[in-house]
């Protein structure tokens, strides 16, 4: 009736701003998200939620959309439909605040080509107010192993000292989040090492990190949390383990010996199968499982491999 319209009408907002509290308590929180780029849909129906502290890794080939993701996530595009909320603010809403909360790695690095490793840290130390901010830069400069190339041009810098001074930048204020869109793709082991080092350190100290790859190997070893992008779609959602868990098959085990020979069964007659084969002059080389990693899930679902 007219007075039950009316009563909707008026609860409509306190409704909705009940709701918004509830949703905004996770350190971001994605429902039902779609995103348009003229009458081409690259974002369909997302829902993620990501807690203090965490690594969260989104996977996906190139074109899945996981670049469209984090624009939208740090303010640069505005989502077509769905509910958002970063620290608790919708997109709209971001002030200086929560911008200043932000670290990000993304296609651009934001490094200045002809100032030095320290002058470009030196700038952005200016811009957010840091205090003391030499012995700060000096340090980072250490940690990432640039230290002896503080003086160098940016322009004379190879890709992968690049790639570590942005990664410095990115974490220089000590922000609440840092979004890396694929930050060690083409970087050598050694480098890619460093930074997963520095990266576990900061999310010790509460830091969380919304990082995007293609490396699913990089996924399994860094990520507590991933999901996996396919074609603007989230496929698969939660730890690396559980997703493994939920698409494996009937679990075999195999063994072989030293002498050879190789034995297999399933994992309920394990046991019987380790009495049969103890021997004294035989010992087990290998003991192999056939659980999936996470490349062989997202071939099952998708049909397709990540690159």
């Amino acid at each position: 009736d007219s007075y039950g319209g009316l009563g909707l009408m008026l609860l409509a907002p306190i409704l909705y701003q009940y709701f918004l509290r509830e949703f905004a308590m996770a350190m971001i929180r994605m429902r039902s998200v779609d995103e348009f780029f003229g009458a081409r849909q690259v974002l369909n129906g997302i829902s993620i939620e990501i807690e203090e502290g965490e690594i969260f890794g989104l996977l996906g080939p190139s074109g899945a959309g996981k670049t469209t993701l984090i624009r939208i996530l740090v303010g640069l595009l505005p989502p077509s439909c769905g509910m958002i909320t970063v620290m608790g603010k919708e997109p709209s809403k971001y002030d200086s605040d929560v911008y200043a909360s932000f670290g990000m790695v993304l296609d651009n690095d934001g490094l200045y080509d002809r100032l030095s490793c320290y002058d470009n840290l030196d700038l952005y130390a200016r811009i957010y107010s840091i205090r003391n901010r030499r012995n700060k830069i000096y340090k980072l400069l250490e940690e990432v192993e640039l230290s002896e190339e503080s003086k160098k041009s940016v322009s004379a810098l190879s890709k992968g000292m690049r790639q570590r001074l942005s990664f410095a930048r990115a974490i220089l204020h000590s922000p609440k989040i840092v979004f890396l869109d694929e930050p060690t793709s083409g970087l050598d082991p050694a480098t890619t090492l460093k930074i997963h080092s520095l990266m576990r350190r900061l999310k010790e100290e509460g830091t969380t990190f919304f990082l995007t790859t293609h490396n699913m190997a990089e996924a399994q070893q860094m990520c507590g949390h991933i999901a996996l992008l396919h074609e603007g779609r989230i496929v698969e959602d939660g730890t690396p383990e559980a997703i493994c868990l939920r698409h494996r098959p009937e679990c075999r085990v195999s063994i072989e010996m030293d002498d050879g020979n190789c034995y297999e069964t399933d994992a309920g007659n394990l046991a019987d199968l380790l009495q049969k084969i103890k021997k004294p002059q035989n010992d087990i080389l290998r003991v192999h499982s056939n659980e999936p990693n996470l490349e062989s899930v997202f071939i099952k679902i998708t049909g397709r491999r990540l690159e």
